[in-house]
């Protein structure tokens, strides 16, 4: 039986988890990613890492830093480098509005989560503004308050 996502046509490869803990999410974007045949294989064995991942604009163009696919088993000598710059494949107005803030605002590009679409990859990318300490433990105080009163409704 599928999930809820892969009846939308979504299959999850993989989450950034610490996404949403590090960073104050403002914005999302969905992109398409260049990738050779060995990447796209081990993606679909499900083997990717977004965690150190990143997103930079160079010349009009988004590219994705350090998201490491492990390289294909059967690959042999046409395997890819693990953690090699990918393009990212995005619409220029929206290319646009990225350069706006990223440069202007000082926010930053972040993978949230990657997944085929109909057996495309994609990659949801967000913008981001750095999390300080005392904001992330007052994020976790209202996620255990939440919590405590879910607990004390269950109980009644």
């Amino acid at each position: 039986m599928p999930t809820a996502d892969e009846q939308d046509g979504h299959k999850i490869i993989a989450r950034n988890k610490r996404a949403r803990h590090d960073y104050q999410i403002i914005d999302a974007w969905e992109a398409g990613i260049v990738l050779t045949g060995t990447e796209v294989k081990s993606l679909r064995d499900g083997k990717a890492n977004l965690t150190d991942s990143y997103g930079i604009l160079n010349d009009g163009e988004v590219f994705l830093l350090n998201l490491h696919i492990s390289p294909y088993e059967q690959g042999n000598r046409f395997n890819h480098e693990p953690t090699r710059t990918r393009k990212l494949l995005m619409h220029r107005k929206e290319i646009r509005k990225l350069i706006g803030a990223v440069e202007r605002q000082g926010l930053t590009l972040v993978p949230l989560e990657m997944y085929f679409k109909r057996g495309v990859a994609k990659v949801t990318l967000a913008l981001g503004k750095g999390k300080k300490l005392h904001d992330k433990r007052a994020d976790e105080k209202k996620r255990e308050d939440q919590r405590d009163m879910a607990r004390a409704v269950r109980a009644r």
